[in-house]
């Protein structure tokens, strides 16, 4: 389909922020400066609106060195600007859906605190692309979603994974 955003593409790091290509990625520029935070656990594009896109930070991967985020951003502007949507004390986000019409409907897995447990884990949705969000699902403290899918058919159909997080800190014994 000839449009002119086919080479547009958006690539979240998870130790480097949020890059942009509008050349099919001959070249690529740093957009995501402006969020105050360099560590992606995911980013979206409204497939309605190529300039919405959701980025969610902090890093979700397990690993002993992990960065953890500062919530959801989003961008109406196709990565120029970026506004705090809230869910700071995720401190990870697996997961970004973004409803297939509308790009005001978004999903999030929040994964939560690596080091300890977190009320703030669970399936999130704004159904306003504003900072309400109302938390779908939420099993326990110490386990949050990884994985989330919404069905393109039947959008009101999502399916979710969860993972219990957490690492212990281990003592030395002497």
């Amino acid at each position: 389909v000839p449009t002119p955003y086919r080479k547009t593409l958006y690539v979240g790091a998870a130790g480097g922020g949020v890059w942009k290509t509008s050349n099919g990625g001959t070249t690529w520029r740093q957009v995501g400066d402006s969020l105050h935070n360099q560590t992606v656990g995911d980013l979206a594009v409204a497939p309605s609106d190529s300039n919405v896109v959701w980025v969610g930070t902090g890093e979700r991967n397990s690993l002993r060195s992990q960065s953890w985020g500062n919530g959801v951003h989003k961008s109406t502007d196709g990565g120029r600007t970026w506004h705090r949507m809230g869910l700071a004390d995720s401190r990870s986000i697996a997961r970004v859906v973004i409803h297939p019409t509308n790009p005001a409907i978004v999903y999030v897995a929040a994964l939560g605190h690596l080091w300890g447990s977190n009320n703030e884990r669970g399936v999130y949705n704004t159904p306003d692309g504003v900072v309400n969000w109302a938390r779908l699902s939420f099993v326990h403290d110490s386990p949050g979603p990884t994985a989330l899918d919404l069905d393109h058919a039947y959008p009101k159909q999502l399916h979710a994974c969860t993972w219990h997080r957490g690492r212990l800190r281990v003592s030395t014994l002497q």
